[in-house]
């Protein structure tokens, strides 16, 4: 599985990326045939709070499913944004097997 992360506006922290590389890394565990994940992460409004924004795009074969998630911080964007893909991973999967 390619993982792609891009930080749009700041420079992400190494500690930051390995979080992320992690959480995505257990997308795999609800969907084996994941082809590519592309997170973008971005601040948005930085003069407000929830300004730490998080965008997945998860590739599978014949779909891409993708979620945004904005919070306080990356590391709760990025959690909210898997666990969002989980449940959509989760679908598609049972989708497939009725076909």
């Amino acid at each position: 599985m390619e993982v792609k992360i891009q930080s749009i506006h700041f420079d992400a922290t190494e500690k930051l990326l390995a979080f992320v590389d992690k959480k995505v890394a257990k997308l795999e565990k609800t969907y084996e045939d994941i082809q590519k994940v592309e997170v973008q992460l971005k601040v948005v409004k930085p003069a407000t709070v929830l300004n730490k924004e998080a965008g997945i795009a998860v590739t599978v074969p014949g779909n891409t499913l993708f979620v945004e998630k904005v919070c306080d911080s990356f590391e709760e964007s990025v959690d909210q944004a898997v666990d969002a893909l989980k449940v959509q991973l989760t679908k598609f999967k049972e989708k497939q097997r009725k076909h």
